[in-house]
């Protein structure tokens, strides 16, 4: 049997329904500034390189993009901001295969909003700005230390990172990209959980 993470007590656990709700909501917002802010729509979740070949190269950044990200955290592991951000984070129900929807959930909403309706308009630095304030919640960036520079940082490059995949291979690869970084985020949540 599968035990739920705790969470605090004020506030609610956050169902993978939400998490689905809100992938959803943001493809919602996504549509209309792609369809009519784009010559050609579709075009949105196309990209440079062919299907198969972006999910080739998308798999070989993503497990690049997923170590790093671990070596973040071990680099972060103790701070104030990383406990937080794991607090944060707890909140949402990681049992059983829960991690790979809400990563899945959250890869397609993001990458649909971020790289192919706004990035198109904006570019990549305003869009990744925009993603990390919309991220501020989730990481608590209130302090500055060292640790949440290096989230905030962390944040914002792996946002430009995943705008060049996107313009320079396609949606499918930063789907994927984004897909491996959150998978392997929630499962260090997870486990930091458990061991408290």
């Amino acid at each position: 049997m599968t035990q739920s993470i705790s969470a605090p007590a004020s506030r609610p656990p956050i169902r993978l329904t939400a998490q689905v709700l809100t992938c959803l909501m943001f493809c919602l917002l996504a549509a209309p500034i792609i369809w009519f802010g784009q010559r050609d729509p579709l075009a949105a979740f196309g990209g440079p390189m062919a299907p198969m070949r972006q999910l080739l190269v998308g798999q070989g950044l993503a497990l690049l993009a997923a170590a790093g990200s671990y070596v973040m955290f071990r680099l972060t592991a103790r701070a104030k901001s990383t406990t937080d951000t794991i607090a944060s984070y707890a909140r949402l129900d990681l049992r059983g295969l829960n991690p790979l929807w809400i990563a899945l959930a959250a890869a397609i909403g993001e990458e649909t909003l971020f790289r192919a309706a706004l990035q198109p308009l904006l570019g990549i630095w305003i869009t990744s700005l925009i993603f990390v304030v919309t991220h501020t919640p989730a990481y608590r960036f209130r302090r500055l230390d060292f640790a949440t520079l290096a989230q905030a940082a962390g944040v914002f490059g792996g946002s430009v990172a995943l705008g060049l995949i996107y313009q320079y291979v396609g949606w499918i690869a930063a789907v994927l990209v984004h897909l491996w970084i959150d998978i392997i985020g929630l499962l260090i949540v997870r486990a930091a959980a458990r061991a408290r």
